[in-house]
């Protein structure tokens, strides 16, 4: 992580330096998003894999709420900064600020005592047989296979629903461009609450209840949201729908770093990211076409919730997802022995 930070801060300083030059074009820009993508998925699965080693396993949860309540805000919050910064200083000025961040993050890093990681007693001889054995990990584990096969259906589902939001928000709630920013930082706000009460609720409530009955929730905000005609109204139900998909989000990675060794933590993040993300590209792309060929978005995602609904029921119903605690007990003893 305090490599990857050093290195993005390198990444993002140089385009700065090529503007300042005058070497600046369009492929390097190119060149710098595909850099920095990269590098922010090795942080990521590192991330993934340090936390279980910070904190207690009945504070996973509540930690990663907390990691994703601070994402969303700086989210949110960051880009406003840097909108005013632009007023006063140049773009090149934004840059290198921008990659001070990282700098200073790393630092942030190396001030931790604790170890990142569990000491690793056994790795595989290569790259490849990482990912093989993480594979094989992932698809043999009940709890893991069921929630990286339901991740990859809600993602290619619910794809369409954030990569059209401005459509929607123009034609079905006739926004204008400032009032679909609000839409925007509401759903940001609605992800910092309910990430910050993802730890009281997972205390009080089982997996299966808190996860799938978020997302449940979500899907029936989504419902209600496609067929509203007040921009407030819709305002309101965004935010409650971005917070308890979010609150789905931090679950299911709590519970992956609950009921996995910790050597295999990154292989089973980046595998799980593959499998989930995929889905993605394709989800976006047909519900876009959909949406074209129709003509009536709002019928499109009412369609959507309606899906989304019915496979989270049907995984709490069926799957071993409606009773994840006994495989994070039989993983603690396992871990124990």
């Amino acid at each position: 992580m305090f490599v990857v930070d050093l290195l993005s801060a390198v990444t993002i300083a140089a385009v700065a330096i090529a503007s300042g030059a005058g070497l600046i074009s369009l492929w390097w820009i190119y060149a710098v998003v595909f850099v920095s993508s990269t590098l922010s998925i090795f942080f990521v699965a590192a991330e993934f894999g340090a936390i279980p080693s910070l904190v207690d396993s009945g504070e996973l949860v509540s930690a990663n709420g907390r990691i994703q309540a601070s994402f969303a805000a700086a989210s949110v919050l960051g880009p406003l900064a840097a909108g005013a910064l632009l007023v006063i200083v140049p773009v090149e000025a934004v840059l290198l600020l921008d990659a001070a961040s990282f700098v200073a993050s790393a630092l942030m890093l190396s001030l931790i005592a604790r170890p990142f990681n569990a000491p690793i007693t056994k790795r595989a001889r290569s790259i490849r047989e990482d990912i093989v054995e993480g594979l094989r990990y992932v698809l043999s584990h009940p709890v893991l296979r069921n929630i990286s096969l339901m991740m990859a259906l809600i993602n290619m589902v619910d794809a369409t629903v954030f990569a059209q939001l401005v459509l929607f928000a123009k034609e079905a709630l006739r926004a204008s461009d400032s009032e679909v920013a609000v839409l925007f930082a509401a759903g940001g706000a609605g992800v910092v609450a309910l990430s910050l009460a993802a730890g009281p609720l997972r205390r009080r409530w089982s997996f299966g209840n808190v996860a799938l009955g978020a997302l449940m929730v979500s899907a029936l905000l989504v419902i209600a949201f496609a067929y509203t005609t007040s921009l407030a109204v819709g305002v309101v139900l965004w935010a409650l729908s971005s917070g308890f998909g979010i609150l789905f989000n931090i679950n299911t990675a709590s519970l992956r770093q609950a009921v996995v060794p910790n050597h295999m933590l990154g292989r089973i993040i980046s595998i799980a990211m593959v499998l989930a993300w995929s889905a993605n590209p394709i989800g976006a792309l047909v519900g876009g076409l959909v949406i074209e060929r129709t003509g009536d978005v709002r019928l499109v995602y009412a369609v959507i919730g309606i899906v989304t609904f019915l496979i989270a029921l049907v995984f709490r119903v069926v799957s071993p997802l409606g009773h994840a605690e006994r495989y994070f007990t039989l993983s603690t003893s396992a871990a124990a022995k």
